[in-house]
């Protein structure tokens, strides 16, 4: 048995449902959220690398290469906020998070 574009389209269709339903039903908690929003940005990644493969052509992949880096950033900004709202607040719930406009 060999595995097919369809199966890694499988595959991702999952892990982006998984973020959606990560992201409408807990939002509550931030770290949750931020780990759908991961999710979502993995799913498109396989995407682009399956889809480079079957193409043969090399674009898929560079751009997989941008969304890594754009998810490293925005995880580490994003759990920096959180430390510092943490500190300052006591807690991380998603409702206090209104306190932060300014």
């Amino acid at each position: 048995m060999t595995v097919s574009l369809t199966h890694y389209l499988v595959v991702a269709a999952i892990l982006f449902t998984i973020g959606v339903f990560g992201i409408f039903v807990n939002r509550k908690n931030i770290i949750v959220i931020l780990m759908s929003i991961e999710l979502i940005l993995l799913a498109v990644n396989i995407n682009l690398v399956a889809f480079s493969a079957y193409l043969h052509d090399i674009t898929g992949q560079v751009f997989a290469m941008f969304v890594l880096t754009v998810a490293a950033a925005e995880a580490a900004v994003g759990l920096a906020i959180l430390v510092t709202f943490f500190r300052n607040r006591g807690g991380i719930s998603v409702d206090d998070a209104g306190v932060m406009k300014g």
